[in-house]
């Protein structure tokens, strides 16, 4: 946890400041602290440099397996490509000059592939998630000085509102208990004229009741057993990709396509591992922007990605 990470956080409870009593440090990191809210007193840790808000990752534990095991697989400094730059691209509509300077929050950072490319775009990243994934995104992108990560509920983000020029929230949201009410704590800390972008599942067509239907099992099972189980996508690819059968395959059994096997396998562990994964369609994603004061609300190619601009007081 960088100082300067304090000049933006505040008390998850009551919104009140917080102080920093720092213990163990490295570099510009303290390590080893506590944070203490100056108006309700509730006490936080800080934990091998992350400031921790809540005691455990509850519905999210899938992915802070995922991300530890999977750490570095889509991140484009580690992989030689451009892909999460091309995504985060894709979702939002944003250009490099938009992150120049602003204060971002990424909404369920994972690993840091998003955070890593808005950071390198200069801006000021704050980067949120529920899980141990939060420890993965440490390793990679933590000790940019432009990077400030924690670990805290989405339902309640230690962030006064309209605190963010800009926040995304790409494949998490569907995730969640409530997804709607995770999108208006998320549009809650936007500031009047700065814009959100979401990724959501949508329901469009009938693969997704296939995979509805194994999910019924797939997430009683152990992890470990569902990693070797997803591995199973790595070879399969090949399969998949024959005329007929492989298109049934798909619809009945689906598992991601990506040319890349590490990918594919990550996909796959994603698609069947997490507590929920609901799905919708535009209109609804659309009504939650507009219910939240947001205008020029666009939509993007692909699943459900729409950016919007929230309206000034006066408006």
């Amino acid at each position: 946890m960088k100082l300067s990470t304090l000049n933006i956080l505040a008390c998850p409870a009551c919104k009140s400041s917080l102080s920093l009593t720092a213990g163990e440090r490295d570099g510009a990191e303290v390590m080893v602290g506590s944070l203490e809210c100056r108006g309700c007193n509730s006490e936080f840790p800080v934990v091998r440099g992350i400031p921790r808000f809540v005691d455990a990752d509850s519905y999210a534990t899938s992915f802070g397996r995922q991300w530890n095991w999977f750490r570095t697989v889509q991140l484009d400094s580690q992989n030689g490509t451009r892909e999460s730059e091309r995504a985060l691209r894709a979702a939002t509509g944003w250009s490099v000059g938009d992150y120049r300077g602003a204060l971002v929050l990424d909404a369920g950072v994972g690993a840091g592939r998003f955070a890593e490319c808005a950071a390198r775009n200069g801006a000021q990243v704050f980067g949120v998630d529920l899980s141990a994934a939060i420890d993965a995104a440490f390793v990679n992108i933590g000790r940019l000085e432009n990077v400030h990560l924690v670990q805290a509920d989405i339902f309640s983000m230690p962030f006064r509102d309209g605190a963010f020029d800009l926040a995304y929230s790409i494949g998490v949201l569907h995730h969640t208990p409530n997804p709607r009410a995770a999108f208006d704590k998320v549009s809650a800390v936007v500031k009047p004229g700065g814009s959100l972008a979401v990724y959501l599942y949508d329901r469009h067509g009938p693969n997704h009741l296939f995979t509805d239907f194994w999910r019924r099992i797939t997430t009683r099972l152990p992890l470990s057993v569902m990693a070797a189980l997803t591995a199973a996508a790595i070879p399969l690819y090949y399969v998949y990709r024959l005329p007929l059968i492989g298109k049934f395959l798909h619809l009945i059994v689906p598992i991601s396509m990506d040319p890349n096997w590490r990918w594919r396998w990550l996909d796959t562990f994603d698609w069947y591992t997490p507590r929920y994964q609901w799905k919708f369609l535009y209109p609804e994603v659309f009504r939650w922007f507009r219910e939240n004061s947001f205008r020029d609300v666009e939509i993007f190619d692909g699943p459900i990605r729409m950016s919007g601009v929230k309206t000034c007081p006066q408006e």
